[in-house]
């Protein structure tokens, strides 16, 4: 191919450089693979090492995060904002707070999220940012001092026409609004960029809904390309946040029997299904950060420790 790297040179390539980012090379080994055959028939796309640059961020920010304790402690942790590709607009993404997150699994989140938004067929970029900042058994005041301490080094890469984050995993509206208030103040400007904001400080209506919602319809989409339907499906769902418990509402409302619920911790299966009662209940657990044990406990139902959705029977 003029001046281009055949597809199995590129992942030759791919292979040697990231072996080290085992979740990043895993991603975009399968992207590449599914899109053989198209850059087979279209070799122009191998041409001006248009495949090396698409799997290179433009931007990796790599930073520290001081913040102090209840007990006056000063905490270290480290963050990241990965601005994969604003080829069609700026950068967006989630920002994701969990003791997991690393490079590797940021630049496999941002490179997944370039084609993700490109799908919407609006103007936005793809990126992904995230600290290994642990939330869960933090006070509410521990929290929103992390947050403010992040902030204080990423809002200078933030901006309307330069990136656009939002919440993910750990990050939720709480998060979101104390980050936003700090961008705010920081910045002498009420034109914060982050979705994902509460009503009362610019977020958008039934914003909260849109993924568990969206993880419906596509899901429905595809079983009626099939001819099938919700209806009488036993459902069983992976999380038990924001999108897990939209999810729920959503697949009830089309007749769906929904089974288990899950956090880091482990599995909730309900063989009776979820009723309203129950998911508002669940709903008010996880709003005090509880876990998903405890909601299994106050039902009497049975709790798989360690296990996901995906390895009940």
């Amino acid at each position: 191919m003029k001046d281009g790297l055949s597809l199995e040179t590129f992942l030759t390539l791919i292979q040697s450089r990231y072996a080290h980012k085992p979740e990043f090379l895993q991603a975009v080994r399968e992207v590449f693979t599914s899109l053989a055959p198209f850059l087979r028939d279209n070799p122009q796309y191998s041409e001006q090492a248009l495949l090396q640059r698409i799997v290179e961020p433009e931007r990796v920010i790599q930073f520290r995060v001081c913040w102090v304790d209840d007990k006056g402690n000063v905490q270290v942790n480290r963050a990241w904002r990965v601005q994969f590709n604003s080829a069609i607009g700026p950068f967006k993404g989630g920002m994701r707070f969990h003791p997991s997150v690393n490079l590797s699994i940021l630049k496999f989140l941002g490179f997944e999220q370039t084609f993700k938004n490109a799908l919407t067929t609006l103007p936005m970029g793809g990126g992904k940012g995230g600290s290994d900042f642990d939330p869960k058994g933090k006070s509410q005041a521990e929290v929103m001092r992390f947050c403010q301490a992040l902030i204080t080094e990423l809002f200078r890469h933030l901006g309307l026409y330069t990136d656009v984050p939002a919440g993910d995993i750990g990050v939720g509206g709480r998060e979101v609004g104390f980050m936003v208030g700090m961008m705010k103040k920081l910045s002498n400007n009420t034109s914060c960029v982050f979705t994902g904001k509460g009503l009362s400080f610019g977020g958008s209506f039934i914003r909260p809904q849109a993924n568990g919602y969206g993880l419906v319809y596509f899901t429905d989409a595809m079983l009626k390309h099939h001819g099938l339907a919700f209806e009488g499906k036993r459902v069983s769902v992976s999380g038990s946040g924001n999108v897990a418990q939209y999810a729920i509402e959503k697949c009830m409302s089309l007749g769906a029997k929904v089974v288990t619920a899950s956090d880091s911790n482990g599995t909730v299966v309900d063989k009776a299904g979820f009723t309203d009662e129950k998911l508002k209940r669940l709903e008010a657990i996880k709003n005090q950060y509880a876990p998903v044990e405890s909601y299994a406990e106050e039902f009497g139902l049975t709790y798989l420790k360690g296990k996901n959705p995906g390895r009940c029977q």
